[in-house]
């Protein structure tokens, strides 16, 4: 549960809550799952529903650099007329270092409309339970309209199993609400 579905900066879901969940499966380097989310577009297409499915191949070097070889699939199975689904591949590097500090890069392409996102992440466990992280991205419209994002949160895991996210979001967009600066408070479990 979130108080706001914010994605690379923008709200998905017209600034009010959301309920989201997903399975995930994973065998050896290969992974897939599903993830679904409300969504609120404040427009006229009606689309309430964003469902994603992924898979790929993830692992570490012996070096101790990971990587995430992938594809997800946006769908918006309730869309009317509208067809706002779309394909990305995602690609990722990261890096833990002794000191526990955690660094990664992500690209995603999306071959259909020619986007691009780059994505760099850095993050750091203060306890068992404690851990802050912060991430700066910049997305490149092929139309144009380019914008760039951060956050920066921390995640408390409460002894009871759930995890406790509270994070601060910002574009350099003006003038469009959905992409004001915000705080994002997002309860979750894993079962």
């Amino acid at each position: 549960m979130t108080s706001d579905y914010v994605w690379r900066g923008v709200s998905q879901s017209n600034e009010d809550p959301a309920i989201q969940g997903g399975f995930d499966y994973a065998n050896g380097l290969f992974y897939a799952g599903t993830w679904a989310s409300n969504v609120d577009f404040g427009d006229d297409s009606d689309t309430n529903i964003e469902a994603d499915f992924y898979g790929g191949f993830a692992g570490a070097l012996e070096s101790g650099i990971s990587w995430d070889i992938g594809v997800i699939y946006y769908a918006y199975p309730d869309a009317d007329e509208s067809d706002f689904d779309f394909v990305e591949i995602k690609g990722a590097l990261g890096y833990e270092f002794a000191s526990g500090l955690a660094i990664g890069g992500e690209a995603y392409w999306d071959p259909d409309n020619q986007n691009v996102y780059l994505n760099a992440t850095a993050g750091y466990g203060l306890t068992d339970a404690l851990s802050i992280d912060a991430s700066v991205g910049n997305y490149s419209f092929d139309g144009g309209g380019d914008y760039t994002n951060w956050s920066l949160g921390g995640t408390y895991s409460l002894p009871i199993g759930i995890d406790v996210d509270l994070r601060y979001w910002g574009t350099d967009v003006d003038d469009v609400d959905i992409s004001d600066d915000r705080f994002v408070l997002t309860l979750s479990k894993s079962l």
